[in-house]
């Protein structure tokens, strides 16, 4: 597993890069897609040293709610399902079955409630924004 992006949850996408420009260097931005699949508005930002997946949507409404905002990290794997098995094997939950990824060119996707916490895996290798 190789670290690949945080997702921070959000009430406006827009917004948000509003405030993280006035802040951080934002060397590039993919457009702001909706996921069926996911259920959220999603868009990629890449930093000078890291990549933030912004999500909006009735996914991460509950979060929000507690006023929490870190949503996820994401892990890009070779073998989503090897991974997946393993990390079950050790006491992860699923918390959404393998589906492919708008955002992500329809790489194939998995959620799971692990120690870390909530972690999303991707499979393939992320290189900068879509």
């Amino acid at each position: 597993m190789k670290f690949d992006h945080i997702g921070i949850a959000t009430n406006d996408i827009n917004e948000t890069i509003k405030k993280i420009s006035k802040f951080m260097n934002i060397r590039e931005q993919s457009e702001i897609v909706y996921d069926e699949l996911q259920d959220a508005s999603l868009c990629m930002l890449t930093l000078d040293n890291v990549q933030i997946e912004l999500i909006q949507g009735a996914i991460v409404e509950n979060i929000l709610k507690k006023r929490q905002y870190l949503y996820h990290t994401c892990y890009s794997v070779d073998n989503i399902e090897e991974i997946k098995e393993k990390l079950v094997s050790e006491g992860a939950l699923v918390i959404s079955e393998v589906k492919p990824a708008i955002l992500f060119n329809m790489r194939k996707v998995v959620f799971l409630m692990w120690d870390l916490g909530l972690i999303e895996l991707v499979e393939g290798e992320q290189h900068g924004v879509n």
